[in-house]
């Protein structure tokens, strides 16, 4: 970007959202309530981001639904509808973030079929956002810039020796380019990966007509099913406890009550004919899917190993089996790119396709006014994290929080270094809770009594962090307990002794407060 071409210098209270999702949705209601203007840009005709199946980057399908409850796929100002079923589908979240956007005021804020073509460093301060609209580009100086475009916008296809021959009649595609099962109706299908997307498409093929469903995978992670005994998982896996029993118990402690807890109410996969995963959970890896261990144990779905090679129809496989398919669509996830950003500001976050260093997901020492939210792969609910971490941005910016010293921004930085040779996805109730706690928002559950259980071990709901803190709510103790007892989840407000004994036991820790 030539940033010598006088850019249109907004005023200092603008801000600049780059995405129309539902990060910059939430980013965007709450800087607009404390003060700034916020500028939305979005490249598609709609709002949406993922959710939007016009949009050229959206990986939706027909029929597809959330992985995450109704309940966890909102933000804490709007509801879903009365009569929203328990999963909702793509319509039902696309009207839904419409919805909210007239809610909290934001129409007049959106700049659609706008898209964000450069970002850089203004010559005198600032951040230069370059935007086309038809014909025409104009660049603008924002002193504050939000990145709210996600982690899933750009597939990750596998290097596979022959892959680009394959001659199946169905082709080689990526999961964002599926568009339902009815094309495959009598096809031998190969799907390949273990994530959530992979074993759902799989579970589709194989209950719509498919005359062979296979899914190759580098490792059989656990499965949880998304209903545990009628109750969403994310109601039961994702809790205050589960994320003060990550802060303060030993990792082999909480693999094992994790594995514990999957295994005893899913099953572990090779008791379904499928591949045995590795004892530790941490390593094997977590996913979901209602149906696919099911199907797999009915030999409607058959595991396979990973893919050596592609000859033609003919895949094979690392065991040296070898099989003709129809065609393949790879489950394989996304790069984290930003084509938009500069080279300098490519170079300050690190960014390699997989990783972006940053101070706790969101701010970087070298990047004043810059702001990130939700550039990371999360296991688990992400609206509730979002607002979270929305508010967080929002409070700091309009001086309600203390902004982060430089010093603990380079250590944030260099521990984001530091994880690249892990695992990329993160538990959701860690940085529900992380986030909470930055922007004074995340309750001490012994403060509230009547909500205490509810507070400990039913979801994350995005009413039980409106209960202190800026943006308090009168009314949401009531919604808090409410989402609790979704479901038949929590209906007791007391503590069993198993329970009790949890509590104290993750509470306890010398120099340790509660969540």
């Amino acid at each position: 970007m030539n940033a010598s071409l006088d850019p249109i210098r907004m005023p200092e209270r603008t801000v600049a959202i780059i995405g129309g999702g539902p990060a910059g949705l939430v980013t965007a209601r709450f800087l607009k309530k404390h003060g700034f203007e916020p500028v939305v840009f979005e490249a598609a005709a709609a709002i949406g981001g993922q959710w939007n199946a016009a949009s050229p980057v959206s990986a939706v399908w027909p029929g597809m639904r959330t992985n995450t409850s109704r309940v966890l796929t909102a933000f804490s100002d709007l509801d879903h509808p009365s009569g929203t079923n328990v999963y909702p589908s793509h319509v039902d979240m696309l009207a839904y973030l419409k919805q909210y956007s007239e809610t909290v005021g934001l129409t007049s804020h959106l700049r659609l079929s706008t898209p964000v073509e450069g970002l850089d460093r203004g010559p005198n301060g600032g951040w230069i956002v370059r935007s086309r609209r038809d014909e025409s580009t104009v660049s603008e100086l924002f002193s504050r810039v939000v990145v709210a475009t996600g982690c899933c916008t750009t597939p990750d296809m596998p290097a596979i020796t022959g892959l680009s021959g394959f001659a199946g009649r169905g082709g080689a595609i990526h999961s964002s380019q599926y568009r339902g099962a009815e094309s495959y109706r009598g096809q031998s299908v190969l799907v390949t990966g273990c994530s959530i997307s992979a074993l759902e498409i799989a579970s589709e093929l194989a209950a719509s007509g498919a005359a062979k469903v296979s899914v190759a995978m580098r490792r059989q992670r656990y499965v949880l099913q998304k209903l545990l005994a009628g109750v969403p998982t994310d109601h039961v896996a994702f809790t205050r406890f589960a994320a003060q029993a990550g802060r303060v118990l030993p990792p082999e402690a909480i693999a094992a009550g994790m594995k514990q807890m999957v295994v005893e109410s899913c099953g572990s996969p090779e008791q379904f004919g499928a591949p045995r995963p590795d004892d530790n959970i941490f390593a094997a890896g977590l996913t979901q899917s209602q149906n696919y261990l099911a199907l797999v144990a009915e030999g409607r779905i058959q595991p396979r190993p990973w893919i050596e090679a592609v000859d033609g129809q003919t895949v094979h496989f690392a065991d040296r089996s070898s099989d003709a398919f129809d065609a393949v669509i790879f489950g394989t996830g996304f790069k984290l790119t930003l084509p938009f950003v500069s080279e300098t500001i490519a170079a300050s976050l690190g960014l390699d396709g997989y990783h972006v260093d940053l101070h706790d997901h969101t701010l970087h020492p070298d990047l004043d006014g810059l702001g990130f939210i939700g550039l990371y792969p999360l296991v688990g609910p992400y609206f509730p994290v979002l607002e979270l971490q929305a508010r967080w941005l929002a409070y700091v910016w309009a001086g309600l929080r203390p902004m982060p010293s430089l010093e603990t921004m380079q250590e944030g930085v260099s521990a984001a270094r530091a994880r690249r040779g892990g695992p990329r996805d993160v538990p959701m109730h860690a940085l529900a809770t992380l986030f909470a706690a930055h922007a004074g928002v995340e309750p001490r559950p012994a403060a509230w009594p009547a909500l205490e259980r509810a507070l400990w071990f039913g979801p994350l709901s995005p009413a039980s962090f409106r209960l202190t803190g800026p943006d308090a709510e009168p009314d949401a103790p009531t919604r808090a307990i409410a989402a609790a007892r979704c479901f038949n989840a929590i209906i007791e407000d007391a503590f069993t002794p198993e329970e009790t004994a949890r509590v104290k036991a993750v509470t306890a820790v010398p120099g340790v407060r509660a969540a």
